[in-house]
């Protein structure tokens, strides 16, 4: 008579019917998955090893570096103006945020005081970079839970930033926008304009959007309670921004420590609770709300006067005095050249990134570049968590949550 053993070894293994050989047991093997580097679904160039209980993730490891291009080893070897160029290449999606952050590190070292004026068109540029950035992430989240619709809707709007950015500084994706002790140019009509009709006409879209997102029971289906975190965890990562917020922490740099006059403005930290996919979203949806805020305040409120700094050491002079007055020659060939020596001092400057707390350290010992200088990506420190957010998840789960990350490459292998 043949009997079943219906027992379970210590690897999951289930005994079947017994043979004249014996009981044929059936082990469940593990099945490693690399998702990435060049998967569309990773935006961005980097590796998960995922070891796969069939559908289910049981480990995983990231490997990054790809695109590792040696920022800060390059930025040790260029003038302080040149290094502008390579914090547009880190997040890319907000690349004002980075310009300007760089900006404020080296006027912190050089002791610059710049004009109100300027620091509340900065307030104004990076305001609309967070917006960018949030739209890119919470459009392209709808994109990998099958909902194309809003992401076209949002990159509509992208693009009216991106005109906004190139009335300003010429620019659009690396926008290499400001200069140390303010503004390359002041805002010109025609940039007041579009800002103004941006302000006028985004709303209404914003609104679409979340009502295409916010409550749409196959979304939710695919977002909540996917990839949480505690904020304890959070916090012993060492998150920040709409990650750490979306865990229930209200930290926000331009509130604890303001910087270029957000002091003077109004606005609220949207906070979550449980820390999953859909907080993240619905974070940074409301974020998008309160930059709008800021940015009609800044707008309101604009302060006459100059635009940039009276330092005529570091700040180039305009193109037009550069052709007539041999002494703004003489400033723009020193600070093009990298010819004028930096104080001797050691600073971090943070400022509140599209992806968190966005950190330069600079050691300055007395030259013409940095002695040394580290830049703190917030994505760096958050992709270390995702294994521990994935584990247990199926490997579609395991894309939203790398999608509500926002892990941007170019930012996490700098």
């Amino acid at each position: 008579m043949v009997t079943e053993d219906l027992s379970i070894d210590a690897v999951g293994a289930r005994n079947t019917p017994a043979t004249p050989e014996g009981p044929i047991q059936y082990v469940n093997e593990l099945t490693t998955l690399n998702l990435g580097p060049t998967h569309p679904a990773t935006h961005g160039i980097f590796q998960n090893i995922l070891q796969m209980d069939g559908e289910k993730i049981v480990s995983g490891e990231q490997t990054v570096g790809y695109i590792h291009r040696a920022f800060e080893k390059i930025a040790e070897r260029r003038p302080f103006y040149q290094i502008t160029t390579l914090t547009d290449r880190m997040n890319y999606c907000s690349s004002p945020i980075n310009n300007l952050g760089w900006m404020m590190t080296v006027e912190k070292l050089l002791g610059v005081q710049v004009p109100k004026r300027a620091e509340y068109i900065r307030v104004i540029m990076m305001e609309l970079a967070r917006i960018s950035d949030h739209l890119i992430c919470n459009g392209i989240l709808g994109v990998d839970t099958g909902a194309f619709t809003g992401f076209l809707y949002l990159f509509e709007e992208r693009e009216n930033i991106y005109e906004i950015y190139e009335e300003v500084c010429g620019a659009r994706l690396t926008t290499n926008m400001g200069r140390i002790g303010g503004m390359e140019r002041d805002l010109s009509a025609e940039a007041i304009r579009k800002i103004r009709k941006f302000l006028k006409d985004f709303p209404p879209v914003m609104k679409e959007f979340e009502r295409l997102f916010n409550r749409n029971r196959i979304f939710m289906d695919r977002v909540v309670d996917v990839g949480p975190i505690s904020a304890e965890r959070a916090l012993s990562y060492g998150f920040t921004g709409p990650n750490l917020r979306a865990a229930g922490v209200d930290y926000d740099v331009r509130v604890m420590n303001p910087y270029s006059s957000y002091e003077d403005f109004q606005f609220d930290i949207p906070v979550g609770e449980s820390g999953d996919t859909y907080d993240r979203f619905m974070v940074r949806n409301e974020e998008i709300w309160q930059s709008l805020r800021i940015i009609e305040q800044a707008m309101d409120k604009l302060p006459d006067g100059p635009y940039y700094a009276d330092a005529p050491e570091y700040y180039l002079p305009p193109k037009q005095e550069v052709y007539k007055n041999m002494e703004a020659l003489i400033y723009h060939f020193k600070i093009v050249m990298g010819e004028i020596d930096a104080p001797v001092g050691e600073v971090y400057h943070a400022v509140e990134g599209g992806n968190g707390e966005l950190g330069f350290y600079l050691i300055s010992d007395g030259g013409r570049a940095p002695y040394r200088l580290h830049f703190r990506r917030p994505c760096f420190i958050y992709y270390q968590a995702f294994p521990e957010m994935c584990k247990g998840t199926t490997l579609s789960d395991a894309i939203v949550i790398m999608s509500s990350l926002n892990v941007i490459a170019g930012e996490l292998d700098a």
